[in-house]
């Protein structure tokens, strides 16, 4: 029996949905993440109950984070984009946490300059509190050993396992993939475990900075600046999808099968849809990081403008140079960053 409504929430469900196509489905991931970190900050002595934890946040890791206080009793400071919504604004404020919410802002990179700017302020003024960190510590990996125990368990690596998903911090993807090849039987294994990564245009992490989206970076898998946690040669291939290719990928993934996610989700099933028909033995894994409810209006609600999936496929691509909206595949082959 859970302890705590976090280590409910933080489980996922792997559901196939097709022969060799599993999703994997969480309600919210990023308390896997948080869970784990703040576990290991109190083992450790890193922080004690009743101090102040300190982050940037989106949205997702902050409803996380603040969960995860509540569970261990400690408090929550949070300096939110504008993208954070009014339900999720109501959470926090129920669950005790503090949010500074930023001014509306077109530019991502000046809101993300501004949030963590914010954030040394505050720390100028509170040296007590702990700062997080999600985008740039390595403890937001150790939440997802146990997820790829289950995975190995439940898909086997015997005939290959591809696992497909967005970049963001790099602490679901490449923390997966460090864990099932770490846990694979021999070598062998380890080496056919692939990691196919997903991001928007506009996103400086695989260099897609100079191609802009007219409709906007999607939240949560790319970054305007660096993230320090992103281990690039964790990565074999790199799909990058605009805005309208994840809106038809979302839709068609809860016409065609039920799952009501968010758009990272539809970014995610496209390029995992596409890694399937290319290597159809081997088995393929996408993330779905959360569920659809944020994107009601401004993607399930624009259902009839979503292009059939059949008519996308990806543009195959040597180099950067080469990159075009609405969706470009380029073999990485675990280069360095």
């Amino acid at each position: 029996m859970d302890q705590h409504i976090a280590e409910s929430i933080g489980r996922p469900d792997l559901i196939r949905l097709d022969d060799r196509l599993v999703c994997l489905r969480f309600e919210t991931m990023k308390v896997v993440s948080a869970l784990a970190a703040v576990r290991h900050l109190l083992d450790t002595g890193a922080v004690r109950r009743g101090d102040t934890l300190l982050d940037s946040s989106s949205g997702i890791y902050a409803y996380a984070l603040a969960l995860t206080c509540h569970r261990y009793g400690l408090r929550c400071h949070i300096v939110g984009s504008a993208t954070v919504d009014h339900t999720l604004r109501t959470q926090l404020a129920v669950l005790g946490a503090t949010l500074e919410q930023m001014e509306p802002c077109s530019d991502l990179k000046l809101d993300q300059k501004r949030r963590v700017e914010r954030i040394h302020e505050i720390l100028a003024d509170h040296p007590e509190y702990h700062w997080m960190r999600q985008y740039h510590d390595d403890v937001h990996y150790l939440g997802y050993r146990a997820i790829a125990d289950r995975i190995r368990e439940a898909t086997g690596t015997a005939d290959g396992l591809t696992v497909v998903g967005g970049v963001g911090s790099g602490a679901s993807t490449g923390a997966l993939a460090r864990y099932l090849r770490e846990g694979a039987a021999d070598a062998a294994d380890a080496s056919d475990v692939e990691l196919v990564g997903v991001q928007p245009y506009g996103s400086v992490t695989f260099g897609s900075e100079h191609v802009t989206d007219p409709e906007m970076i999607i939240a949560g898998i790319g970054s305007s600046i660096p993230f320090g946690n992103v281990s690039h040669a964790l990565y074999d291939t790199l799909h990058w999808i605009s805005f309208d290719a994840a809106l038809a990928g979302s839709v068609d993934l809860l016409r065609r099968h039920a799952v009501f996610a968010g758009l990272s989700t539809g970014a995610a099933y496209l390029a995992a849809r596409h890694e399937h028909a290319s290597s159809p033995h081997r088995t393929v894994l996408f993330i779905a990081p959360d569920t659809g409810h944020r994107y009601v209006d401004t993607v399930y609600a624009r259902h009839r403008e979503a292009a059939p999936i059949a008519t996308l496929a990806p543009r195959e691509v040597t180099d950067r140079g080469g990159l075009a909206l609405p969706w470009s595949r380029m073999r990485w082959n675990r280069a360095a960053a």
